[in-house]
């Protein structure tokens, strides 16, 4: 049977109830919620409901629930991401996703290999806390201006790092929540790597890049000015038709949800003409809608 690739965008969580409706008839087929360093006070079984009703009967599924914090030092800011982890993988059924995402953390300003002890601890225990209830963990492949060397929010966002961080963690439930931007940023071709890395890529974040050559040729990339720029899909490098090629050659069934909120150009008044552009975009490149073969 026929599985449609849902193309749709992230919304915040605390603001979704207000959001959804205003936004949902420009065609979007699945909403990506996403929380902070912490879920707060937010009661998320009512939150659910909220969205259900804001949803209405659209044909739209909340494709995953995330939070984006340090889950591994709980220092400051980040006291209440582990426990927001937890409390998304147990709220997940209300929401009909079984998809809960974010960022590893790390060891402060340490090198990764540092971090994987504690990750394996902690998300050892959070993929089993998952498993128990169906639900499947991705991490964001963004390095949050990290390097291997030092950082302060993920570690997943080096093939190295996925190596060591599924050794660690052995589990079929855990995955990637990958995007082309954050590659092509370190100058990574994001193509074969998605073609290598496809069967443990559980979401895909809408968002692309611009790299300007020329710059890095002549000035680097340590340089004063800017090689790289984060692009709402349509407006950058990479070729969406290849990434849905090779996601729909290896039976994919999430989505594809934009990631807004980064365009240099397409912002602030032209945020949603942006976001817009790539949902058709990118229904374009899926091959558009869903033609039935004659009986």
């Amino acid at each position: 049977m026929y599985q449609p690739l849902r193309i749709g965008t992230l919304v915040g969580g605390h603001d979704a109830v207000r959001v959804i409706p205003q936004i949902a008839p420009h065609g979007f087929e699945s909403f990506a919620l996403t929380y902070w360093q912490s879920t707060g006070t937010a009661d998320l079984a009512e939150t659910a409901k909220q969205v259900r009703e804001a949803i209405g009967d659209r044909d739209i599924v909340i494709s995953s629930i995330g939070v984006f914090g340090n889950p591994l030092t709980g220092a400051g800011d980040n006291a209440d991401t582990l426990a927001s982890w937890e409390r998304l993988i147990d709220n997940a059924f209300h929401f009909g996703t079984d998809l809960v995402t974010g960022f590893t953390g790390r060891i402060t300003d340490r090198p990764i290999d540092e971090s994987i002890p504690k990750f394996a601890e902690v998300f050892g225990e959070l993929s089993r806390r998952a498993a128990d209830r169906g639900v499947r963990i991705a991490f964001e492949n963004c390095d949050m201006d990290g390097t291997w060397k030092t950082g302060d929010w993920n570690i997943a966002h080096n093939p190295t790092a996925w190596e060591m961080m599924f050794n660690a963690v052995p589990a079929d439930n855990i995955g990637l929540e990958w995007e082309p931007c954050h590659q092509m940023v370190s100058l990574i071709d994001p193509i074969p790597q998605l073609r290598k890395w496809v069967d443990k890529v559980f979401h895909v974040h809408g968002k692309d890049a611009t790299i300007a050559w020329d710059i890095v040729k002549e000035y680097g990339v340590h340089g004063p000015k800017t090689f790289a720029w984060h692009r709402t899909p349509g407006f950058g490098d990479t070729n969406w038709s290849d990434v849905v090629t090779i996601l729909r050659q290896a039976g994919y069934r999430g989505t594809i949800d934009i990631e807004g909120w980064h365009d240099p150009v397409y912002k602030d008044e032209l945020e949603m003409t942006g976001q817009v552009h790539a949902l058709n975009y990118l229904k374009r490149c899926r091959g558009g809608d869903f033609v039935p073969n004659p009986a």
